[in-house]
């Protein structure tokens, strides 16, 4: 029997890439929407929920990377992600806006170190996601919708 090695790429194609940009936009839409899903909570408790639930995915990353210091970094860096969500509920919702733009940002970083192993399409589409309900929150409040 002949082995045969298939040598794959390090970092996603660009196809790859842009088709999670594209569904991180439709996802992103879908979650700007969510205070209409969730009508009987304020609007800024939703999206601080969302805040927790998309920093919380990199635990389940780094677990699959399985090094100690990573779990223990994207650990804290959830707990992080999850503190300013909860005072964004009691604060201003301006943090809310913070919060996901920050995320964005850990994503695009995420993305060129690769800090937490075989994440491949996932930052791009969830600093997508990030960036899109940034922007949405952010001209809610601009125009005065009361999200808290």
């Amino acid at each position: 029997m002949s082995q045969v090695a298939v040598a794959l790429p390090a970092h996603p194609s660009s196809a790859s890439n842009r088709r999670a940009v594209v569904w991180g936009a439709v996802v992103g839409g879908v979650q700007a929407a969510t205070p209409l899903v969730f009508w009987w909570l304020d609007g800024g408790v939703g999206f601080a929920l969302g805040l927790a639930l998309i920093a919380s995915v990199y635990v389940g990353f780094a677990v699959s990377d399985g090094r100690v210091k990573v779990i223990a970094v994207e650990s804290g860096v959830a707990f992080g992600f999850l503190v300013l969500a909860a005072a964004a509920i009691t604060a201003t919702p301006w943090l809310l806006v913070v919060g996901f733009a920050g995320h964005g940002a850990k994503d695009l970083w995420q993305h060129r170190t690769h800090f937490v192993r075989n994440t491949r399409w996932w930052p791009p589409f969830c600093a997508t996601v990030d960036v899109v309900v940034a922007v949405a929150i952010a001209v809610e409040i601009a125009a005065g919708l009361e999200l808290g």
